[in-house]
């Protein structure tokens, strides 16, 4: 049996389907986390989804942002943005199956491989989080995600404020600040304050702020939290961050992680990717 992570996939099945071929991925033996931005921007949104429906519980996905959006855009709750790719989904005839099973899909996972922990989420962890802390309120969200109350939270779901994490926060404000914190972050302050403006690379950081996994003493600095979303930063492999986002939909490529007897044992696979969109267009 194989374990893997694979990085934002956006729509590409193409992509996705050669990656799978060049790892030899298994349903029977092997299992993959997806980390999250399935769909969206890439050419079919559908068939990334049809795919992982017909793998079962060997490809193991969480949400991101344009997930999220797509659940926004079907329920009213959001207009399609002008680059948007979601109509294959939206008109399928199996939209209610492909919807409701991505709203059963969870925020952040944990898996223990080789006695100890892998944290996955899409963006980031805020600073004063543990990896115990992320899941349960990762977990809060999910559940609303599951209920009726489903199209209320995505008509509140929106928005940049509150900024940062506060232990009193309740309602939309609480659910708000985890989901941009685990589908949207890229810097922070050394306090925690998310910024949202600035999608440059790493090195790139805007006055007073930083990468969110640089803040020191952040809660998760002994945990490996494996995570997509930022295709500025790249391939990033560190002993406790790994960072899966290469920019497939933008002409580059998707990245899986084979892991060996133990986390720290990776293996970087890629595959090339058709540009299907044009940054800045």
């Amino acid at each position: 049996m194989a374990l893997y992570c694979i990085g934002d996939i956006q729509g590409c099945d193409r992509a996705l389907g050669r990656l799978l071929d060049l790892i030899d991925f298994s349903a029977s033996r092997d299992t993959a986390f997806l980390l999250g931005d399935l769909v969206n921007r890439g050419p079919d949104s559908a068939a990334v989804l049809r795919r992982c429906m017909m793998h079962g519980d060997a490809l193991r996905p969480l949400l991101g942002n344009h997930d999220l959006h797509l659940l926004a855009t079907a329920h009213g709750a959001r207009k399609p943005s002008r680059r948007d790719t979601l109509a294959n989904v939206l008109d399928a005839p199996d939209r209610d199956a492909l919807l409701q099973w991505l709203r059963l899909q969870p925020l952040a996972r944990q898996h223990d491989h080789g006695g100890k922990p892998l944290l996955m989420v899409h963006a980031g962890v805020l600073p004063s989080w543990t990896a115990a802390q992320t899941l349960d309120l990762a977990d809060e969200v999910h559940r609303v995600l599951r209920s009726a109350d489903l199209p209320a939270f995505l008509q509140q779901m929106y928005g940049n404020t509150p900024d940062h994490w506060d232990d009193s926060l309740t309602g939309p404000d609480r659910l708000r600040v985890v989901v941009n914190a685990l589908t949207r972050l890229r810097f922070c302050s050394e306090q925690g304050v998310m910024d949202f403006e600035s999608t440059e690379s790493a090195s790139a950081a805007p006055p007073g702020l930083m990468p969110w996994f640089d803040v020191p003493g952040r809660g998760t600095a002994q945990t490996l939290v494996a995570f997509g979303h930022w295709s500025t930063l790249g391939w990033l492999n560190r002993p406790h961050c790994l960072g899966l986002d290469t920019g497939c939909v933008w002409g580059g490529c998707l990245s899986a992680v084979r892991f060996g007897s133990s986390l720290d044992e990776r293996e970087l696979l890629q595959v090339h990717c058709e540009q299907s969109q044009a940054p800045g267009a």
